[in-house]
């Protein structure tokens, strides 16, 4: 078992951004047409992700001319490009199969994840008082 692991460990990519079901991403796909090879854009939102280790794969949707088209991708595959989170979503399920019932503007509609930035406290300290125009007005006169 740990040769199993020893040989996969080096197959595991690190280079991709973490990213969860809900979010809408953009996968960089290198495509093979002959002798030529280019990159193309596959964007959508991440309906599940399934397994794990090297056969870790993940599944995009997204609606080309009005119908819905599911594809899916190995994280550690060398195809991949990179991956771009374009928005984070907040979603209460693993699976989002329930979008493939959806037609239109609710099929893409998912809420989107507010995320909280926390501030300085070398900035904002909570014995001093938060200075504002008015107060440095009052001051002054």
């Amino acid at each position: 078992m740990d040769k199993i692991k020893l040989v996969t460990a080096g197959q595991i990519r690190d280079d991709l951004p973490e990213f969860f079901t809900g979010d809408t991403i953009s996968v960089s796909v290198k495509v093979i047409e002959g002798d030529k090879e280019r990159i193309q854009i596959y964007k959508g939102i991440v309906m599940g992700i399934k397994g794990g280790g090297v056969n870790k794969t993940f599944r995009v949707r997204k609606i080309s001319n009005g119908v819905g088209v599911e594809r899916i991708f190995p994280i550690n595959s060398p195809k991949i490009a990179g991956i771009k989170i374009e928005k984070r979503g907040s979603v209460r399920r693993a699976k989002l199969y329930y979008l493939r019932k959806l037609t239109g503007k609710a099929a893409t509609k998912i809420k989107e994840k507010k995320i909280v930035i926390p501030v300085e406290e070398s900035k904002l300290k909570r014995d001093e008082p938060v200075k504002t125009e008015a107060t440095e007005n009052e001051s002054e006169s």
